[in-house]
């Protein structure tokens, strides 16, 4: 897990920190920060923009936002995997901490879209699911969380505000979970630092 916030954490050469929490802790240990992933964006860097296809075909980007929601960026393996299915149900059951008049959640695989809508059908997720499927992963990769093994996202979460600005990330291994404690937590540090406007 690659857990990085402007006000927890010191970034690397490469952008990529680790502080040294242990899997799905949320609380910092304050040890020295070392290079993990050195293709994740690092904090206070633009988010590398996208547009792909939703689960019903619609192209959606983060430039949809911009301007008037922070987003969060919730990268995951396979649709219909058991990790990938609890996080995504989480998500859905909680989803007044990542879709609301100040959040908006994109949801991102290399699954193609046609699979993403028979996923969302199955388990009732009306948040848009992205298909980052051709040119495959080329988003996963923009944000460094491409598993070039298996050609699957790495769980990444990211947390950018209202400028398009990557304020909190974390990145988990294959097999881990990640720890939605922790970007409830940057969430709120977000809003309280910049409340939400009606624009």
């Amino acid at each position: 897990m690659i857990p990085t916030d402007t006000a927890e954490t010191a970034e690397t050469p490469a952008g990529a920190v680790l502080d040294g929490r242990p899997p799905c802790s949320g609380a910092p240990s304050g040890r020295a920060a070392t290079t993990a992933h050195p293709g994740v964006p690092a904090v206070g860097e633009l988010a590398p923009t996208f547009v792909l296809p939703d689960q019903y075909g619609a192209e959606v980007g983060l430039a949809d936002v911009r301007g008037a929601k922070n987003a969060v960026v919730v990268f995951y393996p396979f649709a219909f995997s058991g990790i990938c299915t609890g996080e995504l149900r989480a998500v859905r059951d909680g989803l007044e901490d990542f879709q609301s008049d100040d959040i908006q959640v994109f949801a991102v695989s290399c699954d193609p879209m046609f699979s993403l809508r028979t996923f969302a059908d199955a388990e009732g997720h009306f948040f848009p699911l992205l298909s980052d499927f051709w040119p495959h992963g080329a988003v996963t990769r923009a944000y460094g969380v491409l598993n070039e093994a298996d050609g699957s996202p790495l769980r990444g979460t990211f947390l950018v505000d209202r400028d398009g600005v990557l304020v909190w990330s974390e990145v988990n291994q294959p097999g881990e979970g990640r720890d939605f404690v922790a970007y409830r937590e940057a969430l709120g540090r977000l809003r309280s630092r910049r409340p939400a406007t009606v624009s």
